[in-house]
C-alpha cells in the first residue's frame, strides 16, 4: 500500500513538474512577444547563444565559427557557441529536459527541419511563433515558400536559413554518359555491377535517394502532398521495394552492405570503387574539387523525373535561457550578408532562402555573380526540375519499409 502511495505521489509530482514547465514556457513566450525588436537586441548584448547543430560538415562548422560568430559578436555583442550534435540526440535532450521539468534548458538555438521539427512541435518543445519578430524575415523572405517544412505547417516556429536539392555526381572522364532517369539507372546498374550504391537509410542522403526513387516509380510527387494515406502507401510502396530489390544484387558489395553515410560513399567514389555518387547538396561536388578530393572532371546531374529540394531552418526551444540572443542570431542568418557569405562553394555552397525580388538590384547582382564552379548545375537548371519534399509521415513510413522489405529481405 505504501509503495502504491509513493507511486501515486511520484506520478503526481511528475505531472506537476510538467504542468509547471508548460506554464513557464507560456510565460516565457509571452515575455518574448511583449518585447520590441530593439529590446531583444539590447537584452542580447553580452550574452552567449548555444547553437546546437549537425557537426559533420567541416566547411559548415568553419562558416559558423569564422563568419557568423564574429559577425554577431561585432554587431550585437553576442557570443555564439557552436555545439555539434545530431538531431536525434538533441531531440532526446529536449524531451529529457521537459520530462525533468527544467524551465531553463541547455539549448538556445537549433538547426532543425523535417520529421524532427514535426515531432518537436507535437511534443511542444519549441518557442513560437517567433518569425514575426524578425525584421529580416519580413523584409527578405517569401512567406509562402517558408510556410511548410516537409509538408508540416511552420506557423512561425522556425525560420528558414538555407536550401538544398538532391543531385547525382559522376566523373565525366570515366563515365561520360551517366543515366538520366530511374529507368535508365536500373539498366545501368545491371550493366555495371558493383559500381553503384547508396547510403543506408535513415541516413538523410540515402533516405532522399529512396524518396526520389519512390516518386519516379509511382507516378510523381503530387499524389503524396495531401497528407499520409495508408491505402495509397500500401498500393505504391511495393513498387519501390521491387525496384530496389531488383538492383540490389548488382550494387557495391552485391547489396549485402551499404555505406553508413555520404562521407563513406564519397570515399568510395573518389577512390574509383563506384562510378556514381549522390548528394543532397548541389555544390557538394565543387566543394570536393576545391579541397582536392575529387578530380576536376567530376560533374553533377539530375534525373528527368525531378529533383527533390528542401529548406533547412533554425528554431528556439521552449526553455531556452537566452531567447533574445537566439532571435538576434536567427535574424542575422537571414541577412543578405550572411546568406551571400555561405553561397559560394569555397565557403559552403548553401543556396539562399531570400526572395531575390525583395533585394536591391545591387544585392541581387552580388548573388548572381557568385561563382558556383564547373561541377554545379545552374540555379535555373535545378529550379526547372525541382519537386517538393514528401510530408514527414511518408518519409518515416518509407524508412521503416526499406528496413523491412529491402535491408532485411
Amino acid at each position: 500500500m505504501k509503495s502504491f502511495f509513493r507511486l501515486c505521489m511520484t506520478g503526481l509530482a511528475c505531472l506537476c513538474l510538467l504542468f509547471a514547465a508548460g506554464c513557464g514556457s507560456e510565460e516565457k513566450q509571452q515575455a518574448v512577444n511583449d518585447l520590441s525588436w530593439d529590446e531583444h537586441v539590447e537584452r542580447a548584448k553580452g550574452t552567449t547563444v548555444r547553437f546546437y547543430m549537425y557537426g559533420g560538415m567541416n566547411n559548415v562548422n568553419d562558416w559558423v565559427d569564422t563568419v557568423v560568430a564574429p559577425a554577431v559578436k561585432k554587431n550585437y555583442g553576442v557570443t555564439l557557441e557552436r555545439v555539434p550534435m545530431s538531431a536525434p540526440v538533441f531531440m532526446n535532450k529536449m524531451l529529457a529536459e521537459k520530462s525533468a521539468g527544467k524551465k531553463t534548458g541547455s539549448i538556445d538555438l537549433l538547426w532543425i527541419n523535417g520529421e524532427n521539427f514535426k515531432n518537436a512541435r507535437k511534443a511542444d518543445l519549441l518557442a513560437g511563433p517567433v518569425t514575426h519578430l524578425l525584421p529580416n524575415f519580413a523584409k527578405y523572405v517569401n512567406q509562402d515558400e517558408a510556410a511548410t517544412d516537409f509538408g508540416y505547417p511552420v506557423e512561425g516556429y522556425e525560420a528558414p536559413y538555407g536550401r538544398a536539392q538532391f543531385v547525382f555526381e559522376y566523373d565525366s572522364a570515366r563515365t561520360p554518359n551517366p543515366p538520366t532517369s530511374f529507368v535508365e539507372l536500373k539498366e545501368w546498374v545491371k550493366q555495371h555491377p558493383g559500381r553503384f550504391t547508396y547510403p543506408s537509410p535513415p541516413d538523410f542522403t540515402g533516405s532522399a535517394f529512396i524518396r526520389q526513387a519512390f516518386y519516379a516509380v509511382t507516378g510523381g510527387h503530387e499524389q503524396y502532398l495531401g497528407g499520409f494515406d495508408k491505402a495509397l502507401f500500401d498500393a505504391n510502396a511495393p513498387k519501390l521495394w521491387a525496384y530496389l530489390n531488383e538492383i540490389s544484387p548488382y550494387l557495391w558489395q552485391k547489396g549485402q552492405a551499404y555505406p553508413k553515410d555520404p562521407a563513406f560513399q564519397a570515399t568510395l567514389f573518389s577512390r574509383g570503387e563506384i562510378d556514381l555518387m549522390m548528394a543532397y547538396h548541389p555544390t557538394h561536388a565543387q566543394n570536393r574539387i576545391l579541397d582536392g578530393t575529387y578530380p576536376e572532371s567530376v560533374r553533377t546531374f539530375v534525373m528527368k523525373e525531378g529533383s527533390i529540394y528542401n529548406t533547412h531552418f533554425t528554431a528556439i526551444p521552449n526553455n531556452a535561457s537566452n531567447a533574445s540572443g537566439a532571435l538576434v542570431v536567427m535574424n542575422y542568418l537571414l541577412s543578405p550578408e550572411a546568406q551571400l557569405s555561405k553561397f559560394s562553394p569555397k565557403v559552403w555552397g548553401d543556396f539562399p532562402v531570400l526572395d531575390m525580388q525583395k533585394l536591391s538590384p545591387e544585392q541581387a547582382a552580388q548573388f548572381a555573380d557568385v561563382e558556383l564552379g564547373v561541377a554545379t548545375l545552374k540555379p535555373a537548371e535545378l529550379g526547372a526540375v525541382a519537386v517538393p519534399e514528401i510530408p514527414s509521415e511518408w518519409l518515416e513510413a518509407l524508412e521503416k519499409g526499406w528496413e523491412k522489405h529491402v535491408l532485411k529481405k
